[in-house]
């Protein structure tokens, strides 16, 4: 501070000439904590008045960001206010946002000071001094790593150029395409363009067509438009299918020598009636009085595909297959996955196995994870094997009761142990041979899901706790482990009080098992009840998002201490690193490094995230195409979600999904209350609950932004 301030600084002062000695005084000491009396004696402010004025400012300065209070009293300059890096985050409205690397509160960036950044940009800001009574505010001074420059939408053409026109909702302007960037796209033909600059004074992007997916509208192009809007591949790569091609289908006899045989022992498979890949069967066969042998057998895929090899890379980076509503993009090419790998009735295969002796009390008295050859004896589709559920008759009755009856007592105890049980049935569509939706139905878990699921969740428990469970003081090799934490504590009460509403209660407190029971009483509680689909929807709201990664902290949902993916090596690329890791450790290997199977456990994660989301956005496209045909009908239905904007409508009949937009609600002022979930109007204090039976008309169905909105029906 300039001495001729700090010897006017006892003097009697106005309050923005001590504002300006205040700042100064911080300003010259940016890393010192002082105290309220340093202060006080370091700018001589010996009167009452002044000292008070002093502490008025000092509160101002707080609001305002300029310092912080690092304990009571005690302050110093904030300095992280010149410059951050972080994640951008654009949206479509222009109240765009920065999140900064070490955490804490986002900031805004307006577009004005946003130096056209894209959504998930890594980039440095500038942090302004916060404005009174505003949020905090910075300004985009470069871009250190751009996270996507391909977007996808319907192509505008003009004489000399044209424009892409984007349902993105991060980017608010069109992107401008120079007529020989066109790729010979035309006005309405779908496309994934690259943005190639953005002029810094120019309003638009400036992009070239990378890819032509089609015409609007039609059923194949809107499900490359999907894929591609969330950057998953909608081709398969032609090097890695002739790859495939070379792999001989036939097993060597001395590759049948080195493993365990399996070809004589009953053994069969249960999935979808329009399944193609049988990642898994099961074995069975009674060893003595009260005694079963049951063997797990997943396809053997680390034996055809090798690490580093193009096929693998391809896996690698895909790291998922991914469910459409009409198709299944595969991670593997079509010759691995539905024909080689794939544990098709009466061929040879090979398998990597999970064999168990379990009791007829269902106690596993032993496991050993071999390497196999199997010959399936039947393909059974869900359906049939619970018609031998229900009926006690059918091809292999003994040994499919059997396996339920075991799979029945392992289900028990696995809640008994605080696994929570989470039924829900899915949405599905039957369509016709042009994709087009003709009739919606629901895909119920029954017995013979479950028992496949039993066996499934046994075989990758005890894969990992094979490499996880050592004694104490060693410690274990790296494996990728399927985790799951335990429930946001925030997230639980607002649940509790939810439900409360319902007349329900659960424990938020206590033993990790005390409060898993308690939500398994509540969700048998709802059953059958109108208010289930809705409570399970906010309980699994409340939960976390199970992951992949090599730090095992047990899986609270399942209620295991250790559990991998083993049972998918198909369609899921960790189980094929858990395959090869296995192989490696029982045959005595070493280690391999943890930081490599970290990183590829978060991309794995990352990409069953986007497959998820894509998977989503096909669903909905098809439930908008459904009810496009049904405008003006009226449904009874059920509010699904609450937000500021408007109510989210669940329809009874189909469980289709569309919005009553909040401008539509014209009867008075509606006020979103978030920890409610409700809209309250302000003057008849009419209210709108998550959960409240509703009926609406279907108003209208925008296929290309993926909405349907409802209108209310009084």
């Amino acid at each position: 501070m300039s001495k001729k301030r700090e010897k006017k600084a006892g003097k009697r002062m106005n309050k923005r000439q001590l504002s300006a000695a205040v700042m100064d005084f911080f300003h010259a000491r940016p890393t010192e904590i002082m105290s309220l009396k340093y202060i006080f004696e370091q700018l001589r402010l010996n009167t009452h008045p002044l000292k008070m004025l002093c502490i008025d400012i000092i509160g101002e300065l707080l609001l305002d960001d300029h310092i912080t209070e690092v304990d009571k009293n005690k302050y110093r300059l904030n300095t992280h206010g010149v410059e951050m890096t972080g994640v951008f985050q654009r949206k479509s409205n222009g109240k765009n946002s920065f999140i900064p690397d070490e955490g804490g509160e986002p900031i805004f960036i307006a577009e004005r000071n946003s130096a056209h950044a894209m959504a998930g940009d890594r980039v440095r800001i500038t942090f302004y001094a916060k404005r009174r009574g505003r949020e905090s505010e910075g300004e985009v001074i470069e871009i250190l790593e751009r996270a996507n420059d391909t977007f996808v939408g319907t192509l505008e053409v003009a004489k000399s150029y044209a424009f892409l026109v984007t349902e993105n909702r991060t980017l608010a302007n069109d992107i401008f395409i120079p007529r020989d960037k066109l790729k010979g796209g035309k006005t309405g033909d779908k496309a994934v363009v690259k943005v190639t600059e953005w002029p810094d004074k120019a309003k638009n992007p400036i992009g070239q067509v990378i890819d032509i997916l089609g015409r609007a509208g039609d059923n194949n192009t809107e499900m490359h438009a999907i894929l591609a809007e969330y950057g998953l591949p909608y081709t398969y790569p032609q090097s890695v299918e002739k790859a495939a091609d070379k792999i001989p289908a036939e097993i060597p006899a001395d590759e049948i020598a080195r493993r365990e045989d399996f070809r004589g022992v009953t053994t069969f498979t249960i999935d979808p009636k329009d399944a193609k890949d049988f990642d898994d069967a099961l074995s069975i066969r009674k060893l003595k009085s009260g005694v079963w042998e049951v063997g797990v057998h997943i396809a053997d895929v680390s034996h055809y595909v090798t690490e580093g090899s193009v096929i693998d890379k391809e896996a690698e980076k895909r790291a998922t297959s991914i469910y459409l509503v009409d198709r299944t993009i595969p991670m593997l090419p079509e010759r691995l996955c539905n024909f080689i790998c794939s544990l098709r009735p009466n061929e040879e295969k090979l398998a990597y196995s999970v064999v168990f002796e379990i009791t007829e009390k269902g106690e596993v008295k032993s496991s050993r994870t071999v390497h196999t050859v199997i010959k399936s004896d039947r393909r059974f589709t869900y359906e049939e094997a619970q018609q031998i559920i229900e009926t006690g008759k059918g091809d292999f009755a003994e040994e499919v009761l059997m396996l339920d009856s075991l799979a029945k007592i392992l289900r028990q105890k696995r809640f008994a142990s605080g696994a929570i049980n989470f039924d829900r049935y899915e949405v599905r569509f039957e369509i016709d041979e042009k994709g087009k939706p003709i009739r919606v139905y629901f895909k119920i878990s029954k017995d013979a899901n479950k028992l496949v699921e039993e066996f499934m969740l046994l075989a990758n428990r005890t894969v990992a706790e094979q490499i996880g469970r050592v004694p104490k003081g060693k410690k274990a090799k790296v494996l990728p482990y399927r985790i799951h934490d335990l429930p946001d504590p925030e997230k639980l009460d607002n649940l509790s009080q939810f439900i409360a509403r319902f007349g329900y209660k659960i424990r938020t407190t206590g033993s990790k098992s005390d409060v898993s029971k308690s939500i398994n009483h509540l969700l048998d509680d709802i059953q059958g009840k109108k208010e289930e689909n809705l409570i399970e929807t906010v309980s699994i709201r409340a939960m976390q998002k199970a992951h992949y990664s090599t730090h095992n902290i047990g899986h609270y949902g399942l209620a295991f201490d250790y559990y991998t993916h083993f049972t998918s090596p198909i369609r899921r690329y960790p189980d094929l690193m858990v395959h090869r890791l296995l192989t490696r450790y029982l045959a005595g290997g070493r280690t391999v490094s943890e930081e490599k199977y970290e990183a590829l456990c978060k991309h794995s994660s990352d990409m069953e995230q986007l497959a998820a989301n894509a998977e989503r956005a096909s669903i909905k496209y098809k439930q908008v195409e459904f009810m496009s045909e049904r405008l003006g009908q009226v449904y009874d239905g059920v509010i699904s979600g609450v937000t500021e904007w408007g109510l989210y409508v669940e329809l009874n009949e189909n469980k289709c999904e569309g919005m009553i937009p909040i401008r539509d609600l014209d009867d008075d002022y509606y006020e979103f209350d978030e920890k409610n979930y409700c809209l309250r109007g302000r003057r008849k204090h009419r209210i709108y609950s998550l959960g409240d039976a509703i009926t609406v008309q279907v108003a209208r169905a925008n296929l290309e932004k993926k909405q349907l909105d409802f209108a209310l029906v009084d």
